[in-house]
């Protein structure tokens, strides 16, 4: 049975551990305030750039003399994954629910005979997959949890997918990050990047408009537009941009949720550290009270006896 001395150890442990916990959450708490801001302040530039794409894509016959970025290289052979964690733990499941929904993409892949490449932003993801796919890995940046994440950080990504779709190195891109959608929620998402994706521009764009139509504004009033240059020639210049402003902003997200998931485990550890205490409190009370009780039962004891 542990003696008193044990229990009393074993409460200022708990006690130590409650006070990291309780500092890294403020520590969380307020990096998630610069980082949401971030991440929200981005979303404007990112659903009129979606937009702008979605109406240039709607005059564009797309052909295989089409920017590759839009038509993709006519095949479905050779998948790239950019998937993006933290490079740091002690965040609840933020890091796992990405990796499992990598997993199951590559498992499904690797079911249907594809040939898997794999670029990972963040220590977390890529350390994880070494287990089991470490000659699938290509490259690996640093994550987006780091202070001065900036436009340059999503840049390196973008550039090095660029440079592998001009030499056909794959022929499918997808981003696989979680999204920010509140401090106590991030999702699990599926980005295709190459060839663009369609439905989620159209998407993005439709959302846009239903925001418009509360703001007051309705279908009839939008503008038509005509482009100059012409369509194909400003594809040429926007889908490389898109590309980079798509994984900017995932990274943005990653890093928003990375602390608001951060914040909500160790506000969790530090209730728990709580009831810890209390519960250990209350064994060690009872026992110091046993103790002290067999101590006046032996002195009782041999005064009777004397």
């Amino acid at each position: 049975m542990p003696s008193l001395r044990d229990y009393r150890d074993r409460i200022a442990s708990v006690k130590s551990t409650r006070k990291i916990t309780s500092a890294m959450k403020l520590v969380a708490a307020s990096k998630l305030k610069k980082a949401q801001d971030k991440a929200e302040a981005s979303q404007p530039y990112a659903t009129r750039m979606a937009e702008m794409l979605g109406r240039l894509v709607a005059g564009v016959h797309i052909n295989e003399s089409s920017p590759a970025l839009l038509a993709g290289t006519g095949r479905d052979d050779i998948h790239l994954l950019v998937i993006v964690t933290s490079d740091r733990g002690l965040c609840g499941g933020f890091n796992s629910f990405v990796i499992r929904e990598a997993l199951r993409k590559i498992q499904e892949l690797k079911a249907q005979n594809k040939t898997v490449k794999i670029i990972c932003v963040g220590r977390k993801g890529r350390d994880f997959l070494k287990r089991s796919y470490e000659s699938d890995i290509i490259a690996y940046f640093e994550g987006p949890g780091k202070k001065d994440l900036s436009f340059a950080d999503a840049d390196a990504v973008s550039a090095m997918v660029l440079e592998m779709l001009a030499k056909q190195d794959f022929d499918v891109c997808t981003l696989i990050y979680n999204r920010f959608k509140s401090v106590i929620a991030q999702v699990p998402t599926q980005q295709q990047l190459v060839p663009l994706s369609f439905d989620e521009v159209e998407g993005e764009s439709r959302e846009s408009e239903l925001s418009a139509e509360d703001d007051g504004e309705t279908a009839d009033n939008q503008l038509l537009y005509d482009f100059e240059p012409e369509e194909a020639a400003l594809l040429a210049d926007l889908l490389p941009r898109n590309l980079s402003i798509q994984i900017y902003t995932a990274l943005l997200d990653s890093a928003a949720g990375e602390q608001a998931a951060r914040m909500t485990a160790m506000d969790n550890a530090t209730r728990n550290a709580g009831d810890r205490i209390n519960q250990l409190t209350l064994i060690y009370n009872r026992a110091r009270q046993a103790y002290i009780t067999k101590e006046l039962i032996e002195i009782i004891s041999g005064a009777e006896a004397v």
